[in-house]
């Protein structure tokens, strides 16, 4: 996960707001644990819905399903 953390903290410097949506649903997907995925999906859904990306709908999804998001 240290060249995804590096990507992640790349975009930040570049205030690359699409590129961490996918960069932080890249690290849900490779949660060890479910906490920690519904981490990384609320930050992606938070950028997406700064940026009306095309995954806020299946981010909202996930959170819903996991009882993070009404």
């Amino acid at each position: 996960m240290t060249s995804l953390n590096d990507a992640i903290l790349n975009a930040h410097d570049q205030r690359d707001q699409r590129a961490l949506v996918d960069l932080y649903h890249q690290a849900a997907q490779s949660a060890q644990n479910i906490d920690e995925a519904c981490f990384f999906a609320t930050q992606a859904y938070i950028f997406a819905l700064d940026t009306g990306h095309a995954k806020t709908a299946e981010l909202h999804r996930f959170l819903c399903d996991h009882n993070r998001e009404e």
